[in-house]
C-alpha cells in the first residue's frame, strides 16, 4: 500500500487566507480548521494536511527577514515529517521572501511553493481557490518517492516559478508575477507539464538552514538628474555593507566624473556595490558600452541577471556568512539556487 503523502500548510497571513464575515461584512482571517468546508475539493487529494498559521498573522508589507527566519525554523523543525510545504503568503513580498527562503535553505529536497491570490479566499470570483488547490498538488508530486520540485517556488494563475527568478509586476491582474529571465518550471493547463531540465535535481544531502541574515544594506536607484547628494547621502550611510545600484539597460550608469569617484571611493572603504538592471528582462554586461566599463574598473559586482529580490535577499545571506571580501564577490557571480544564468 502506497504511503499517505504529507504536506504542512503554512499560512503568513496576506489576502488568500481572509474571508468575509457575514455579519459586518468586513475580511477577516480564514480559520484552517474549517478549510475542508470551505473548499470540499481538497478530500479528494486523499493527502494529509497540516496546519500552522503565525501569530500574529503578517501582512506581507511588514514582512521583516526576522519573519522569514521564522518560516525557514518552522520548515527546518518539520522537515523530516512532512513530503513538502505549502507557503500562503502576501503576494507584495512574496518574491522577497522566496528568493530569501531559497538561500536560506541549502540542500533543500522536498518543494517549498509560496502561493497566494489577488482576491480573498471568501470571495466568489477568488484566484485563491485555484492557486490554494493547485499548489498542493505540485508540492505533493513524486516520481519513484521524489519529488518533482526540490526547490523554492511561486505558484500563480497557472504557473510555477522558481522563487528568485520572480517579481510582483501587476497589481490588478491574477497574473500577478512574472519570471523574466528564466523559465517556467511547469505550465498548469488541462494538465500538469513540467519542464523538466529546468527544475534543479534533488542531491540528497542534509538540509542546512542560514538564519543570519544580515540587512545592512540598501538599494540606489538611478535616474536623468541625480545629485551628488543623493548619491552620497545613500552610499554614506553608518555601518552599511552593501548597496544593490539598480542601473539602467545593461548595467550603464552616468560618466560624470563626481559619480564615478563617489563610488571609488565607496568601494575602497569595502562598501559592496551591486550592479542590478532596472529591467525587468536581460542582463547586466558591465563593459558592453562605455557608460558601464568604469564601472568594471573601480570594482562594481555585476548582478548579471538577477531581479533585485534575488540580488537582495542573496547578500543579506552572504553578509550573514562573514565572508571575507574576495568570497564575497566570487560568490555573488555564481548561482547558488539557479538564480542567476551561468553560460
Amino acid at each position: 500500500m502506497e504511503e499517505q503523502i504529507s504536506l504542512l500548510i503554512i499560512y503568513t497571513g496576506g489576502t488568500i487566507g481572509m474571508i468575509k464575515d457575514p455579519q459586518t461584512g468586513s475580511l477577516r482571517p480564514f480559520n484552517f480548521d474549517g478549510v475542508y468546508d470551505q473548499i470540499p475539493e481538497l478530500k479528494r487529494f486523499h493527502y494529509q494536511l497540516e496546519f500552522y498559521c503565525f501569530e500574529p498573522l503578517i501582512d506581507s508589507s511588514d514582512m521583516q527577514p526576522a519573519h522569514w527566519v521564522e518560516l525557514a525554523e518552522i520548515i527546518e523543525k518539520n522537515y523530516e515529517t512532512f513530503d513538502g510545504f505549502v507557503v500562503l503568503h502576501g503576494s507584495d513580498t512574496m518574491a522577497y521572501t522566496a528568493s530569501a527562503l531559497s538561500f536560506m535553505l541549502e540542500n533543500l529536497n522536498k518543494p517549498v511553493v509560496f502561493t497566494g491570490s489577488q482576491l480573498p479566499l471568501g470571495v466568489l470570483r477568488t484566484d485563491g481557490r485555484e492557486n490554494f488547490i493547485t499548489a498542493i498538488e505540485l508540492a505533493a508530486a513524486s516520481e519513484d518517492n521524489t519529488p518533482l520540485i526540490p526547490e523554492v517556488c511561486i505558484y500563480f494563475e497557472n504557473q510555477l516559478m522558481r522563487a528568485n527568478r520572480t517579481m510582483k509586476y501587476n497589481a490588478e491582474n491574477f497574473n500577478a508575477f512574472v519570471s523574466p529571465n528564466y523559465p517556467v518550471l511547469a505550465d498548469v493547463g488541462v494538465y500538469l507539464k513540467y519542464n523538466r531540465h529546468h527544475i534543479l535535481k534533488p542531491n540528497f544531502k542534509k538540509l542546512r538552514v542560514h538564519k543570519n541574515m544580515d540587512n545592512r544594506v540598501a538599494i540606489l536607484k538611478l535616474f536623468p538628474g541625480i545629485s551628488k547628494e543623493v548619491v552620497e547621502s545613500i552610499l554614506g550611510i553608518p555601518g552599511l555593507q552593501a548597496v544593490i545600484l539598480e542601473t539602467f539597460g545593461s548595467g550603464n550608469a552616468p560618466t560624470e566624473s563626481w559619480f564615478l569617484e563617489i563610488l571609488e571611493k565607496y568601494t575602497e572603504k569595502g562598501l559592496y556595490i551591486i550592479n542590478v538592471s532596472q529591467c525587468a528582462a536581460g542582463t547586466v554586461e558591465q563593459g558592453k558600452y562605455d557608460t558601464s566599463l568604469k564601472l568594471m574598473e573601480i570594482g562594481i559586482i555585476s548582478g548579471r541577471d538577477m531581479t533585485t529580490e534575488a540580488a537582495l535577499t542573496k547578500i543579506m545571506y552572504l553578509l550573514g556568512e562573514n565572508l571575507s571580501p574576495g568570497k564575497f564577490r566570487a560568490i555573488m557571480n555564481l548561482s547558488l539556487r539557479g538564480e542567476i544564468t551561468v553560460h
